[in-house]
């Protein structure tokens, strides 16, 4: 059974800096061939992708989060990170983990003076 767990939110100030982590319980499949992908979801809205890494370590980010913010993946630990740096306001969301369509509860992160 895949299990997924973010965690690494909080409040920030803008232009600071979060890093938010994903650990993966991957029950039969292999952590290492299988991409992790970042969303988030902002009040009253749909999920949005943020950042994907695929197996190759071959990354893809929204627009809005270019140069902002980097993923990342530990394949030994089965942990996929999120380092997200010249944080705005509206990056405000609660931010999701999918591994093969299970995600987990999520991790807010608010950016407020």
């Amino acid at each position: 059974q895949v299990q997924v767990v973010e965690s690494g939110g909080g409040l920030v100030q803008p232009g600071g800096s979060l890093r938010l982590s994903c650990r993966v319980s991957t029950g039969i499949f292999n952590f290492d061939i299988n991409s992790i992908e970042w969303y988030r979801q902002a009040p009253g809205k749909q999920p949005e992708p943020v950042a994907t890494i695929t197996s190759a370590h071959v990354t893809n980010y929204a627009d809005s989060v270019k140069g902002r913010f980097t993923i990342s993946r530990d394949n030994p630990r089965k942990e996929a990170y999120l380092q997200m740096d010249g944080l705005k306001p509206e990056d405000t969301a609660l931010y999701l983990c999918s591994f093969r369509n299970s995600w987990g509860q999520g991790t807010q992160v608010t950016v407020s003076p």
